[in-house]
C-alpha cells in the first residue's frame, strides 16, 4: 500500500502533518491496492479518480451506453461499457461490475455514493470474490440500511431516537393505530429509503392512507421493499450530521458536524460546516454520540450519522446512518484539511486511521452549493438537456473547489440525478465563506437548460440565512422573498438589445445583404441596418414579462434606446468581443460602462451580468411548431412537465374525470409525478402508452371540452430524490 507523510490537500490552505500509526501484534492484513474499479459515474467518479491518481493508483471506469463520452470515462486509465442507459441495466448490474473488476485485475471496488454503495448483497459478493469493497462491512450496511433495525440498535446503545413505530406488522390497521398514538403531523419513511424516496409528511389523519400507499409504491420500485416506519414529525427542525471514520483495528473518530437543513423535496441543496450556532459543548456531544453509534454496529470506513435537532431546545435525535461517502464530504475536507477518499483507501487496505481524535481539528467555515438542472419556480422540477454553454468560476485559490462530471455540450440525462456540479467554498469564518460563495455563484454561467443558480444566490443573500437561522422549512417559510417578482432594469434590457444587434452583425450578415427572407426571425433587423433612418423594435419575453426596446441608429455602433415606450431615450454604444472562450459585451449606457457575458441559442439570448443571469426569449415572426402557448394553457390537454417515462395510466378512453383526478404517472430523474386533470371532462384521446419515453410538453391525454372549473394546477410532484 502507498505511504504518505501528509494528507493530500484538495482544498485547505493549511498542511496537516500526520504519522502512519501501527499497532503492535495487529492481526489485520495490510493489502497493497494499486488498481481500483470505480462503480459509479459523474462527479463522484471523477472525485475518486483524482485522489487515486495522486496516490499512484490506477483506475477503471464503467459506463452506460449514454455515458460513453462522459468525463469520468475520459479521466480513467481504462473504461468498460456496462449496459444500456437505465441504471437497472448498467450501474446496478452487480454481476457485470464484478466481472469487469476481475477481468481488469482490480484489487478493490469503490462504489461512490448512490447505486450500489449501500447494497448489502454487493458488499457480500465482493467479499466472496476476494475483492475489497471500499466501504463498511455488509453487516453494518444491513443494520443501518434498514431504518427500523437501525433505530432499535441505537436505542439499545443509548443513542437518543425520535418517538415512532418501527414494528414488523405492516397492516394498514396497525399502522393507522400507531399513527394515532404518535399524533399528527408524522412522517412515513421507507425502511430502506434514502434521498427522500419513500418519504411522506402526513399533516392529518385523512391523508394517511393515500400517503402510505404512495410511499409503499415508491419504496418497492426504488428498493424492492415496501416496509415503512412511522415517526413523530418535528416541525422545522435542523438537520445535523456528523462525519465518522473507523478502521479495522477498532479506532473510531468523528470529523465534526455539517448542517444540511436547507432542503427541497427532502433533498439537501446547500450544506455548511461547522453548523452555525452550535456551542462547543453541543458539538462535543454530537461527535461522541456519532462515534457511539458507529461502534454499536462495528463500523469500518467513512460514514455519516444523521440527527434531527429541535432548534428551540437543541435536543438531537438519531435519524439514520449513511454507510458511504456523502455528497457533501468536501466541506468536511475543507475545515479539517484531510482527504476522505485517501482515508477510505487506507482503511480498505487494512491500515489504521492516520490520526487520533485529539489530532483532528477544524478551522474556518465551508459551504457547498449543489447546482442542479431544475426549475426552482416550478417546485424545483428537474430537467434534462444539453449544456449548450457552461462557464465555471475561476479557481483563484485552494479555498475554491468545483466538483463536476460534465463539460460544455454534455447532456444532463433523464436517466440519472440532475446534479450538474458542487461548488464548495472555504473561508476564515462564516461571513467570509458566504461572501465568496455568492461571488463565485455569479461566475457560474449555464445556458441551454434551467438551473437553480439564481435561486442559490437569492438564498445566500437572505438575511436569516446570512445569520445562520436555518431549518428544514426555510424555503417554505421565506418563499416570497426567495422567489421575488423580478423587474428587469432598463439598463439590462438595453444591453440585451445591443447584444442582439452586435451578435447578429457577426452571424447573420455573412449571408448576402440583398437577401431579406421574410421567414427569417431577423429579417426586420437586417432591413433596419440597411436603412438607418428607421426605428427598429426588439421584443423579448423575460421574467414572465414582455419587454419592447425601440432602437434608433445614430452612427456606427451608437444608438439611442427607449424601453416599453416610456421614459427618456438613452444613448447606448458598445462592442462585442471574444475574451478567451467567451463573448463579452462591453456596453456604455449614458456614460456608464458595464461588462457582461453573452450567449445566444436559436431564439434565446443569455446575458450574464455581474450579479444576475438573464434569459431573453426573442419574439419571432416565424411560426414555431414545437409547443403552442395556447396548448400549454389549455386545461383540456395534459402535458408532460418534463422528459420522462410513462409509468402508469389511471384512465381509459371514454372515462369521465373531475378536476384534480389523477390521469397518469410519469417517472424521470428519480422523481415520480402524478399528472392530474385540470378540468372536468371526458377522456377523448390517450396519446401515450406505459413505457413510452416522452419529451417535455408533449400532449399525453386529451379531454373533451368541459364547462368545469379550470383553476387547478396541471401536475403535482409526488416523490422526490
Amino acid at each position: 500500500m502507498y505511504r504518505t507523510k501528509t494528507p493530500i490537500l484538495l482544498f485547505h490552505p493549511l498542511a496537516v502533518h500526520i504519522r502512519h500509526l501501527h499497532k503492535e501484534n495487529s492481526k489485520v492484513v495490510i493489502t497493497r491496492i494499486d488498481k481500483i474499479l470505480i462503480a459509479n459515474r459523474g462527479e463522484i467518479a471523477c472525485r475518486i479518480s483524482r485522489t487515486a491518481k495522486l496516490l499512484g493508483i490506477r483506475t477503471v471506469a464503467v459506463y452506460s451506453e449514454v455515458d460513453k463520452n462522459a468525463l469520468h470515462v475520459e479521466q480513467a486509465d481504462e473504461a468498460y461499457c456496462i449496459g444500456p442507459a437505465p441504471s437497472s441495466q448498467s450501474y446496478l448490474r452487480q454481476d457485470k461490475i464484478i466481472s469487469i473488476a476481475k477481468k481488469s485485475k482490480c484489487q478493490a471496488i469503490h462504489p461512490g455514493y448512490g447505486f450500489l454503495s449501500e447494497n448489502t448483497e454487493f458488499a457480500e459478493l465482493c467479499q466472496k470474490e476476494n475483492i475489497i469493497f471500499i466501504g463498511p462491512p455488509a453487516s453494518a450496511i444491513h443494520s443501518m440500511g434498514i431504518k427500523n433495525t437501525s433505530k432499535n440498535i441505537m436505542m439499545e446503545a443509548g443513542v437518543p431516537v425520535i418517538a415512532g413505530y418501527h414494528g414488523e406488522d405492516q397492516s394498514n390497521k396497525t399502522l393507522i393505530q400507531e399513527a394515532k398514538k404518535i399524533g399528527f403531523p408524522l412522517m412515513i419513511k421507507a425502511v430502506r429509503g434514502g434521498g427522500g424516496k419513500g418519504m411522506r409528511i402526513i399533516s392529518k389523519e385523512s391523508e394517511f392512507v393515500e400517503g402510505l400507499e404512495s410511499a409503499r409504491t415508491e419504496s418497492i420500485k426504488a428498493f424492492g421493499d415496501s416496509t415503512v416506519l412511522l415517526e413523530q414529525y418535528i416541525c422545522d427542525p435542523r438537520h445535523i450530521e456528523v462525519q465518522v471514520f473507523a478502521d479495522k483495528h477498532g479506532n473510531v473518530v468523528h470529523m465534526f458536524e455539517r448542517d444540511c437543513s436547507v432542503q427541497r423535496r427532502h433533498q439537501k441543496i446547500i450544506e455548511e460546516a461547522p453548523a452555525p450556532g452550535i456551542s462547543a459543548n453541543l458539538r462535543s456531544n454530537l461527535g461522541m454520540t456519532a462515534v457511539q453509534a458507529a461502534k454499536a454496529v462495528g463500523y469500518v470506513g467513512a460514514g455519516t450519522v444523521e440527527f434531527i435537532m429541535d432548534r428551540d431546545q437543541n435536543k438531537f435525535y438519531f435519524m439514520e446512518m449513511n454507510t458511504r461517502l456523502q455528497v457533501e464530504h468536501p466541506i468536511t475536507e475543507a475545515i479539517t484539511g484531510l482527504d476522505l477518499v485517501e482515508w477510505q483507501l487506507r482503511v480498505a487496505a487494512g491500515n489504521e486511521l492516520p490520526l487520533t481524535q485529539s489530532n483532528i481539528n477544524h478551522r474556518g467555515h465551508a459551504f457547498e452549493a449543489r447546482i442542479y438542472a431544475e426549475n426552482p419556480k416550478k417546485d424545483f422540477l428537474p430537467g434534462a438537456g444539453k449544456l449548450s454553454y457552461l462557464r465555471t468560476p475561476k479557481i483563484t485559490s485552494d479555498a475554491i473547489r468545483v466538483e463536476t462530471g460534465v463539460r460544455e455540450k454534455d447532456e444532463v440525462s433523464i436517466h440519472y440525478d440532475p446534479m450538474i456540479a458542487k461548488l464548495a467554498i472555504w473561508g476564515k469564518d462564516r461571513e467570509e465563506a458566504l461572501a465568496v460563495l455568492r461571488s463565485k455563484l455569479n461566475e457560474y454561467n449555464i445556458a441551454g437548460l434551467d438551473t437553480n443558480i439564481e435561486f442559490l444566490k437569492s438564498l445566500c443573500s437572505h438575511p436569516d440565512f446570512r445569520q445562520g437561522q436555518v431549518h428544514t422549512g426555510f424555503i417554505d417559510e421565506h418563499y416570497e422573498k426567495l422567489f421575488p417578482k423580478l423587474q428587469i432594469p432598463s439598463e439590462v434590457a438595453a444591453q440585451a438589445a445591443l447584444a442582439l444587434i452586435l451578435y447578429e452583425d457577426t452571424q447573420s450578415l455573412r449571408s448576402s445583404l440583398a437577401t431579406n427572407d421574410p421567414l427569417s426571425p431577423f429579417a426586420t433587423e437586417i432591413g433596419f441596418r440597411l436603412n438607418h433612418s428607421l426605428t427598429s423594435t426588439y421584443s423579448f419575453n423575460v421574467c414572465d414579462s414582455k419587454i419592447k426596446v425601440e432602437v434608433k441608429y445614430i452612427e456606427p455602433e451608437v444608438y439611442t434606446m427607449r424601453i416599453n415606450e416610456i421614459g427618456q431615450w438613452r444613448k447606448v454604444s458598445g462592442i462585442l468581443k471574444k475574451k478567451e472562450d467567451t463573448l463579452e459585451l462591453c456596453a456604455e449606457i449614458d456614460e456608464t460602462i458595464t461588462r457582461s457575458k453573452v450567449h445566444k441559442i436559436r431564439d434565446k439570448l443569455y446575458l450574464f451580468t455581474k450579479d444576475c443571469g438573464w434569459q431573453f426569449n426573442i419574439s419571432r415572426m416565424k411560426f414555431d411548431d414545437s409547443v403552442d402557448n395556447d396548448t400549454k394553457s389549455d386545461p383540456s390537454k395534459a402535458l408532460s412537465p418534463m422528459p420522462g417515462c410513462i409509468d402508469k395510466l389511471f384512465v381509459a378512453k371514454g372515462d369521465v374525470v373531475k378536476n384534480g383526478d389523477p390521469l397518469l404517472v410519469i417517472n424521470a430523474m428519480k422523481m415520480e409525478h402524478i399528472i392530474r386533470a385540470s378540468t372536468n371532462g371526458r377522456v377523448d384521446n390517450i396519446l401515450c402508452s406505459i413505457g413510452d419515453n416522452v419529451p417535455k410538453d408533449k400532449v399525453l391525454i386529451q379531454l373533451a371540452a368541459s364547462t368545469g372549473s379550470t383553476d387547478v394546477k396541471n401536475q403535482e410532484t409526488k416523490i422526490s430524490n
